[in-house]
């Protein structure tokens, strides 16, 4: 997870709402990993986990990462959670909980549904209060305050 930390702080750095993502392979190296950059592509799908994943999937030569953990500084949006599926992601691991556009505890719950094929197993709240804290900091200072 303090990587993924390290690509939201990068992500605020330039501007990005804070989310960083890592993909780890079964053995442990990291695979790939990436910050938001909605902004910066001009992209409403450049969310850190939808970045990670694409790379990922293109370092491993398949559209499946097989065994595979993500680590993600916020829950997922229903969209980043229709590619973790997809994926066929083997474990998700977040920190802040998202009440307001989560897809995976909040919201759509989208491994919940019966038409999602793959549900990885799920550990939220690591590093929450950091990841919390990245968040709280970049909307207050864009809000001036």
């Amino acid at each position: 997870m303090g990587q993924a930390l390290e690509q939201a702080r990068a992500a605020a750095a330039r501007g990005e709402v804070p989310v960083g993502a890592v993909v780890v392979s079964p053995t442990g190296e990291i695979v790939a990993a990436a910050g938001n950059e909605t902004r910066a592509r001009n992209d409403p799908t450049a969310h850190a986990e939808m970045l990670a994943l694409r790379a990922a999937c293109a370092a491993v030569g398949s559209e499946r990462l097989i065994n595979h953990t993500l680590y993600v500084t916020l829950e997922p949006c229903a969209m980043c959670a229709g590619a973790i599926a997809a994926a066929r992601v083997a474990r998700l691991f977040y920190g802040a909980a998202d009440p307001k556009s989560g897809g995976v505890a909040q919201g759509a719950r989208v491994f919940s549904h019966p038409q999602c094929h793959h549900a990885p197993e799920v550990y939220d709240g690591i590093a929450a209060a950091e990841a919390e804290a990245l968040l709280t900091g970049f909307f207050k200072a864009k809000r001036g305050g």
